[in-house]
């Protein structure tokens, strides 16, 4: 099996520090939590931001300072933003971090439930956020909550209006209202997605370390950080996103998989073509 790539997804828009006290709003917490997680094992940071006061926001330069300051931290690290922001915001407010030329950022699949909102992406959306990141040669990390996601990101890519092979996908399961994460669920999707792409695992909530496990095993890689849970194991706060990774890492290497540094990610995601 190829090398594991280990993603943290170290802030969200949504947890907060009344859930956890380490949870990063501030620039200098930021980067703590990035470095804490690319020191522990990870190769790319999947990246949100917040106002020091926790607000979630996509302003552009508030991406800008946040992103320049993990690179110098965290040396090679891949950066992935996130073009989702928090529900409720424009699509042209959450296009604004690619305005920055990230080597990746996300791409969100389709319309959902999200716990009691909505996330909203229609298919205009979608067409518009495919159409900047053919424009600013950006390698989308497209994210699907549902099964019927990964059918509509495939026709749109036959169709020219995203980036197209090779692909790299982050099935997100688990999140209230969406596709459940069980390994029955994850196996059909990494069985439909075209040969030669790539592929993450990310389970939300109690289902982090089971998926992640399974992810292992199947030869994908995996996604864990505060976004996506806040606990080390059940009524175990993790006291930082490294702790997140330095789990995923053991458990890599119980079932023999080795860890990918930047530069391996780059190579297996395509990223240098």
């Amino acid at each position: 099996m190829e090398k594991l790539i280990i993603t943290a997804a170290i802030c969200g828009a949504e947890v907060t520090k009344e859930q956890n006290p380490a949870v990063p709003y501030t620039i200098e917490e930021m980067v703590r939590e990035a470095k804490s997680a690319f020191d522990a094992g990870a190769a790319i940071i999947h990246v949100h931001v917040r106002w020091d006061d926790g607000t979630p926001t996509q302003d552009k330069e508030r991406f800008r300072v946040i992103m320049d300051a993990i690179r110098e931290a965290c040396p090679g690290v891949i950066l992935i933003p996130s073009t989702g922001g928090a529900t409720g915001m424009t699509p042209e407010e959450r296009l604004q971090p690619t305005e920055l030329f990230p080597e990746m950022a996300t791409l969100d699949c389709g319309t959902c439930n999200f716990g009691d909102d909505i996330f909203v992406n229609d298919m205009p959306t979608m067409r518009a956020f495919g159409k900047r990141m053919l424009e600013n040669n950006i390698k989308p990390e497209y994210e699907c909550f549902e099964i019927g996601h990964l059918d509509t990101i495939l026709t749109m890519a036959k169709k020219g209006q995203v980036p197209g092979a090779p692909m790299q996908f982050n099935f997100v399961l688990g999140v209230p209202g969406c596709t459940p994460a069980t390994p029955g669920h994850l196996d059909y999707l990494v069985k439909m997605i075209p040969a030669g792409s790539t592929w993450t695992a990310t389970g939300i909530g109690r289902n982090a370390f089971t998926l992640a496990a399974a992810a292992i095993a199947m030869g994908g890689n995996v996604r864990v950080g505060f976004e996506d849970n806040l606990n080390l194991s059940r009524g175990v706060p993790a006291k930082s996103n490294g702790q997140l990774v330095e789990k995923v890492v053991r458990l890599a290497r119980e079932l023999g998989r080795e860890i990918a540094t930047p530069d391996e990610a780059r190579a297996i995601l395509s990223l240098n073509k």
